[in-house]
């Protein structure tokens, strides 16, 4: 059977070229240094520097993923293109250039590539736009982070970008990036490993609280990260629901919505992994690894059979769930 990571970036020289020297990116890397911390950003350069190739070269992402065990490989942009800060006309150029890259990163090795594009989550009224643009590419959907300044994702103005991808059948991948937790985090890498899952969870419970599942049964929306620290503590939300009269917009208890989520499998820790299977079911995860990134890991595979599920769970999330997401024949 086929294994499909659904979780592995490209790093995109043109988008960071586009964008410099532009108004608003010297309060938005400002902004980053204020919530990562010095530390943390004096250690990214180097950490991305050693992974230049993987990020950007096809010949080494397959020698990887060939020592890896991996057939398929679900290609994103490096979440660090967001540029969420950019004006309407700079947002759909980031786009265009970074769908234009994943599409030609993808197209040297079409049968074991799928690549995922952007839209400009700030500009609401331009997403649909750009999601077009990116599947008229052959992506198979987009890369959203978690919010954007002034747009949570149960924001009205996205109705119209859930509908159309709803409609289309694009996979949205919910990928955060930075936290609104600012310099509480700011030491010991916290805005990552303790503000990653925070703004999972944040905008997932924006997604099930405010109806947009409802409205949008047909939706796919892959969560990064094992969906944070939502799936494993739903009860709090299910009793909030219950009690709270503003906290039942959603048609049925949040611990419902689980299953018309996908989450992803990278949770660092076996126990974790059961736990996440025994909350959503094994056939609402997909294998991922965050490459080639020091958070991510060189061994899903593995890491996915130490977690000791049945034959059958273990297929799935190794490669069948995916196939049925993305289109991809099962068998390599």
């Amino acid at each position: 059977m086929i294994t499909v990571d659904v979780h592995a970036h490209l790093l995109i020289p043109e988008v960071e070229n586009a964008v410099e020297g532009q108004p608003g990116l010297a309060e938005h890397r400002e902004l980053d240094l204020r919530r990562n911390g010095a530390a943390s950003q004096a250690a990214n350069g180097p950490m991305v520097a050693a992974r230049a190739a993987k990020l950007t070269r096809v010949s080494t992402r397959l020698a990887d993923m060939d020592a890896q065990g991996v057939d398929v490989q679900v290609v994103s942009p490096s979440p660090s293109h967001y540029h969420y800060w950019a004006d309407p006309e700079l947002a759909l150029r980031v786009c265009d250039l970074a769908n234009a890259a994943i599409a030609a990163h993808c197209a040297e090795a079409p049968d074991r590539l799928l690549g995922l594009g952007l839209v400009p989550l700030q500009h609401p009224d331009l997403a649909v736009r750009a999601l077009d643009r990116a599947l008229g590419l052959g992506l198979k959907g987009v890369e959203i982070s978690s919010h954007a300044p002034g747009v949570e994702l149960s924001d009205a103005r996205l109705e119209p970008f859930w509908a159309h991808a709803a409609a289309t059948g694009a996979v949205v991948f919910l990928h955060p990036l930075g936290c609104t937790l600012d310099e509480r985090l700011d030491r010991w890498y916290l805005a990552n490993i303790v503000g990653q899952p925070v703004e999972n969870a944040v905008a997932l419970s924006h997604l099930i609280f405010a109806g947009v599942l409802d409205r949008h049964p047909a939706l796919q929306v892959v969560a990064a990260h094992g969906g944070g620290y939502l799936p494993t503590y739903l009860g709090r939300a299910d009793h909030g629901w219950r009690v709270r009269p503003e906290a039942s917009d959603c048609a049925e208890p949040p611990s419902r919505y689980l299953r018309r989520i996908w989450f992803d499998s990278l949770v660092h820790d076996p126990a974790v992994l059961r736990g996440l299977v025994a909350a959503v079911g094994a056939d609402r995860i997909v294998l991922g690894s965050d490459y080639p990134f020091d958070m991510g890991v060189d061994d899903p595979v593995e890491r996915l059979a130490a977690a000791g599920l049945s034959a059958a769970d273990q297929q799935a999330v190794k490669g069948g769930n995916a196939a049925h997401l993305f289109g991809i024949k099962e068998h390599a």
